[in-house]
């Protein structure tokens, strides 16, 4: 078994968890897995999703991506009724063209948290990071 195929960064405050896990496929390629919430807890749905969003865009910059990466995002929210505003700050943030696969779902969440975003992104293969150099 190779561990030196999946990486994590562990969760700050919860080291038993990853923040972010990558995954790298045999023939180059693979995954990035990333969960994120708002640095500053006190502000409502729209600023706490841009906070998330510049987390997520952080982890995605370290690992050498960009927003057109990501293939997948679940939202966890504490209340539905924030999808709009939910909306309006992602519809912002990601480019036109780009947006991945999307679930939206309310959930119970520690006080202050608002919003958690979870995504999925692929890594460059090796045809695709031949083609970037070239």
């Amino acid at each position: 078994m190779n561990r030196n195929d999946i990486t994590r960064i562990p969760n700050r405050n919860l080291p038993s968890k990853s923040a972010v896990a990558t995954y790298h496929l045999p023939g180059g390629g693979g995954f990035l897995w990333a969960v994120a919430v708002s640095p500053d807890r006190t502000q409502d749905i729209r600023i706490q999703t841009l906070g998330a969003l510049g987390v997520i865009d952080t982890y995605l910059k370290d690992a050498g991506l960009d927003r057109t990466r990501i293939v997948k995002a679940e939202i966890v929210v504490t209340d539905h009724d924030n999808k709009p505003a939910f909306d309006e700050a992602w519809a912002s943030w990601m480019p036109a063209g780009c947006g991945p696969v999307r679930s939206f779902v309310q959930s119970v969440m520690p006080d202050g948290d608002l919003i958690e975003i979870i995504i999925t992104a692929a890594l460059a293969g090796a045809r695709d990071a031949s083609q970037a150099s070239g």
